[in-house]
């Protein structure tokens, strides 16, 4: 119960970056372009949505593993673009850093977890136990 209260902690603390950045990012325009504005307003939003998934995740956590596993699966593959960019001669920034060790190694750690913490309630043998025990056969 401890192990899943640090991940539900753990999950809304690192779903106000996707929140904050997006509603930020809303707020401000990004160049005086017309297209390339609305562009970044939308990729905002986008960003937004999925911090609102992800704290909607929280209450009932060990059973959206389905949510969490899609959520960790779009901000993944957004950091695997993001290193492309890199990779292509973009400079490395602390943003672009701190963006890349979120997208790439604190979403899929605390998907990890969370699959984890629902194995272990769904593990055999612990089904049959009444709930105030099963910690005790873990």
């Amino acid at each position: 119960m401890l192990e899943r209260r640090a991940l539900q902690i753990s999950i809304a603390i690192a779903a106000l970056v996707p929140v904050g950045a997006g509603l930020w990012g809303i707020a401000q325009s990004a160049s005086p372009g017309m297209w390339d504005d609305n562009h970044h307003r939308y990729l905002s939003g986008l960003l937004l949505a999925i911090g609102l998934g992800y704290w909607s995740a929280v209450p009932m956590i060990e059973k959206m593993a389905t949510r969490l596993r899609l959520l960790t699966a779009l901000v993944a593959i957004g950091g695997l673009a993001r290193l492309s960019g890199l990779v292509l001669g973009d400079m490395p920034t602390l943003p672009v850093a701190s963006a890349l060790a979120m997208e790439l190694l604190a979403a899929p750690l605390l998907c990890l977890w969370q699959a984890r913490i629902t194995s272990r309630q769904h593990s055999p043998g612990t089904a049959r136990l009444a709930p105030q025990l099963r910690h005790i056969a873990r």
